[in-house]
């Protein structure tokens, strides 16, 4: 019976997508109507959804508005500018899908998809058309770098969602997110992208050129790398002198803190309001209204988020955690396969990569609670399942064939091949971990 109501949630949260219900409602009546339907006391249930509201946004809000907000000093700073042409001029031509896959690594670990997707759209059309190259071949590495970047490595917000869910390491998920990522974004990206390098597809003529007289008043390379790379930077820091260093070593404290996500983004947002902001001549109230406008611009994701915590938090009360764990072991399936698989349905069905994860965590984090896998590699796990098969359902989808107007086959045979090839590549390279850790 339990399976059943499982099933039925997983079916109403589906169909309320389609309705076009906002995932925030949509997950948040799912929660409700399963809890009653698991036989939770009204009162437990309110309890419930109280405790997971908290739970949710205690380990999560600073760091979706901090990473918001960091995003959008870069962009309108001009910074993420600065790092793509330092980039590109770095590389060459020749190598330019290198550097395309750099930059959207770069923009995308502190910021949602939709947003690095906007940023770098201007940029892969500039690239193309002095370039000359086929669009396709520029794209793919950038596109790929920002879907990597989605599900596999904190503190994109994505993977920090289900590090607080699953009670993982953050900067053990860092590292083994980028084991996994960079064979994933090569072959997605550039590989991927070369053998589309034939397709006709797009036009230029969507984004000009850059205003030469705002090329002149951009960041410094070096303070553009340097606060862009700060929170991945602090964050490894803390991870090799928690691996290096006493407990007691006065170092490993010190980097234990500055390596915390929420402390890491802050210390990259300061330093990015000073040098992006009041040493370029902006006034601190309109740096202060980037920040008000990055906040404002996350406030959907952000309660979205937290409706599928209350889901996963009424999911773990209404104790079906003790039949999940045996449904896992009556299918004789490894936890993580089972994550990846659960997951990757919810994403085919359901579109939105975000809600497929906050759903699969619900499901699965009994199982990560009974000790029997590690956490880290089921965040990995659930990642990689939540950009399986896009299609017709997802926004992402839409967005991608219309700003570089494909057809439909086209966006099939690029953006589709592309997501599902991160996943398959992310499964395998998180049961190859598993062996080792």
């Amino acid at each position: 019976m339990v399976f059943l109501i499982i099933l039925f949630a997983i079916a109403l949260q589906i169909f309320l997508t389609v309705k076009k219900l906002s995932p925030f409602l949509s997950l948040l009546i799912v929660a409700i109507i399963s809890g009653l339907l698991l036989g939770m006391e009204p009162a437990a249930l309110l309890a419930s959804i109280e405790k997971g509201v908290g739970s949710t946004l205690g380990g999560l809000a600073l760091i979706v508005c901090l990473g918001a907000v960091l995003g959008k000093i870069l962009e309108i700073s001009g910074a993420a500018e600065q790092i793509s042409g330092t980039l590109i001029n770095g590389f060459g031509e020749k190598n330019i899908q290198w550097a395309v896959l750099l930059t959207g690594f770069l923009i995308g670990i502190p910021l949602y998809y939709n947003a690095g997707f906007v940023i770098l759209v201007p940029l892969v059309f500039s690239i193309a058309r002095r370039t000359g190259l086929p669009l396709l071949y520029i794209v793919m590495p950038m596109a790929a770098s920002l879907s990597t970047t989605h599900c596999f490595l904190p503190p994109h917000p994505g993977p920090v969602v289900l590090v607080n869910a699953f009670h993982a390491d953050m900067g053990k998920t860092l590292m083994y997110g980028l084991v996994i990522a960079i064979p994933a974004v090569i072959i997605a990206g550039p590989l991927l992208g070369r053998v589309l390098k034939n397709v006709k597809a797009g036009s230029y003529e969507l984004f000009g050129d850059t205003d030469p007289e705002a090329q002149k008043h951009l960041p410094s390379i070096l303070s553009s790398f340097s606060i862009a790379l700060m929170p991945v930077v602090l964050i490894s820091l803390s991870v090799i002198a928690g691996l290096t260093l006493d407990k007691t070593h006065l170092l490993r404290r010190f980097l234990s803190f500055t390596g915390d996500s929420t402390i890491a983004l802050l210390l990259a947002v300061i330093a990015a309001v000073y040098f992006f902001g009041l040493r370029m001549k902006k006034s601190m109230s309109q740096v202060m209204q980037w920040s008000s406008d990055a906040i404002s611009g996350i406030a959907v994701i952000l309660l979205t988020i937290t409706a599928g915590g209350v889901f996963k938090q009424v999911l773990i009360d209404s104790g079906t955690g003790n039949y999940i764990s045996s449904f896992s072991s009556t299918l004789q399936m490894p936890p993580l396969l089972f994550a990846w698989i659960l997951t990757a349905l919810l994403r085919v069905t359901m579109g939105s990569a975000t809600v497929a994860g906050l759903t699969a965590a619900g499901i699965v984090s009994p199982l990560v609670a009974g000790g029997n896998v590690s956490p880290e590699l089921m965040v990995l796990a659930v990642g990689a399942g939540s950009v399986f098969g896009s299609h017709i359902n997802d926004s992402g989808f839409w967005m991608y064939k219309e700003f570089f107007r494909l057809t439909l086959k086209q966006t099939f045979l690029s953006w589709t091949v592309m997501e599902t090839l991160i996943s398959l590549i992310g499964l395998l390279g998180i049961l190859v971990l598993q062996l080792f850790i």
